[in-house]
Formats: C-alpha cells, structure tokens, sequence
C-alpha cells in the first residue's frame, strides 16, 4: 500500500513540475492554439482564455476569385468570441485546415507571432499578464492573390 502512495505522490509530483516547465515561447503558441482552435472548432471560451478583452483586431479580406480587398474590417473582442461560436458551427472546415504557428520574438512581458489559418495570415502581438499570455492585437489578411507568373 505504501509504494502506491509514493508512486501517486512521485507522479503528482512530476506532473505539477512538468506544467511549470513550459516555456514562455510554448505558452505563447498556446495562446495563438487557443485562438485558431477556439474559431475552428467552435469554442468561445478559448477565445476568453487567451484573448485580452480590450483586443485590438483588424484586417482586410477580398473574394478568393478578386484581386482587389475591401475596406479595413475591426473586430472587437466581444464579435471575435461572437464569431467563434458560429463561425465553423456546421463544420464545414475541412479537419486537415492550415494552422502554422510561428514565433518570432518573446522577452519578459511582450511577444509576436504568426498564424497561417483557412482565412489567411493573422500578426500577433501578445503581452504577459501574470503567467499568462494573452493576445493584444492582431493584424491580418486573407491570402494574397496568385500573380499571373505564379498561376503558370
């Protein structure tokens, strides 16, 4: 009885170690996870886990067969979490949809990253909030149009 107890504790034990080792820079691609994930696979409250409230997002998206974008889109945090609860609530995406993380830069209190999604390609400045990083503002765009060089 006594060895299951010291083996519980010891695996306790790891697993608490195990969550304090991530990295700055693993918590940071969290973060970013969080937000594809919480859009692609309708989940609202990945946006709020991840996603500071006073969220600064713009971009510009055109019409895959257009090569001109509309005008600049801003989306506050209450439409992003809004959007993430229906955006892909019929599943339509498809399960094998983009979701490239990289991240560029991550001191004590402030990072960037890059997400390659379904929709485009979203900029990510992130800043630490206690231990937790949290999504300050994106900058994104759908994909860019193929020139006619690249089309042959």
């Amino acid at each position: 009885m006594e060895i299951k107890r010291l083996l519980l504790i010891l695996i306790l034990f790891l697993g608490f170690n195990f969550v304090e080792a991530q990295t700055d820079e693993e918590l940071v691609k969290m973060a970013i996870l969080n937000y594809v994930e919480g859009i692609y696979d309708v989940q609202p409250e990945r946006i709020k886990k991840s996603v500071h409230p006073e969220l600064v997002k713009k971009g510009f998206w055109r019409e895959k067969d257009q090569t001109k974008y509309k005008d600049e889109s801003v989306m506050t945090f209450d439409e992003l979490v809004d959007l993430a609860g229906k955006w892909n609530a019929k599943g339509w995406l498809p399960k094998d949809a983009p979701k490239v993380i990289e991240v560029f830069d991550v001191q004590d209190k402030t990072a960037v990253g890059k997400l390659t999604a379904h929709w485009g390609t979203d900029y990510f400045h992130l800043a630490k909030y206690g231990d937790r990083w949290m999504i300050t503002n994106v900058l994104w765009q759908s994909p860019a149009p193929m020139d006619e060089t690249a089309k042959n």
